[in-house]
């Protein structure tokens, strides 16, 4: 397995707060997707190139799936960290740790989103 992650799902309370956010930080247009299970799932896409490295996700609303419960990590791939953890704030987020070494593997910022999840940004500078 080389790239064992997949696919990414960010559960929500508020969609139009966490979409606002996540497009204001990662300066990003998501896009609505249709709900496969006709359940009343809302699901927005953030943007993907299925010919090059990464996985892409959702945010997701789920009647009886709270926010910022989860134990998943999910680390956005950034040019430079610190300019996207400069914006958290600002979107109405909470920067847990500002930029950081991680030796050979580059730098690493930790935030928390309006909706309680907490996610990292990644940068190789």
């Amino acid at each position: 397995m080389k790239n064992p992650v997949g696919w990414f799902e960010i559960y929500v309370s508020n969609m139009e707060r966490a979409k606002a956010f996540y497009q204001s930080v990662l300066m990003v247009e998501l896009n609505a997707l249709s709900d496969p299970t006709d359940t009343g799932v809302e699901m927005w896409a953030f943007p993907s190139d299925m010919d090059s490295y990464g996985a892409s996700g959702t945010l997701v609303k789920m009647k009886g799936f709270e926010s910022g419960k989860n134990s998943v990590l999910v680390y956005f791939s950034c040019e430079d960290c610190a300019v996207e953890a400069s914006r958290v704030e600002k979107a109405g987020g909470k920067l847990q740790q500002p930029k950081f070494a991680i030796g050979e593997y580059g730098f690493c910022a930790l935030a928390v989103d309006t909706e309680g999840n907490i996610f990292g940004l990644h940068s190789m500078k």
